[in-house]
């Protein structure tokens, strides 16, 4: 027997002219500066992140070199650290076996920034990242 895991939304910003589902508006109920937390799926931010893990995401956060960011990227939200290379900026995945991502506009890539990972049931293991 496999459990399915099931994705969940994740609050963005939506222009205000958009066709909205009631997914969207459900979605669309937290303000956009406001925080958010997302557990981690998968391996590809290993060792850092460990699936399981939850992080807080902060989606008025700066995204700076070396930020671990939520962003869109082909076609899906994905989880990775912002890099900046001479042939520009990428989401860089921790784990060495996915590849790089490279992106052409941070505004519109990054939907939030990392600023706090914890595993659940563990009150004083937390790590910030400012």
């Amino acid at each position: 027997m496999t459990s399915e895991k099931k994705p969940f939304p994740i609050p963005v910003r939506i222009a205000p002219d958009a066709p909205q589902s009631e997914e969207d508006l459900a979605v669309s109920a937290c303000a956009t500066g406001e925080p958010y937390a997302l557990m981690v799926l998968g391996d590809s931010m290993l060792p850092e992140f460990t699936e399981g893990e939850v992080i807080v995401v902060e989606p008025e956060g700066i995204a700076r070199d070396g930020a671990f960011v939520v962003a869109w990227a082909n076609d899906e939200y994905i989880f990775r650290q912002l890099v900046k290379h001479p042939e520009g900026w990428m989401l860089k995945p921790l784990n060495p076996i996915y590849p790089n991502i490279p992106i052409d506009d941070v505004k519109e890539t990054v939907k939030g920034v990392v600023v706090l990972k914890k595993k659940p049931g563990r009150r004083r293991e937390a790590k910030r990242y400012d």
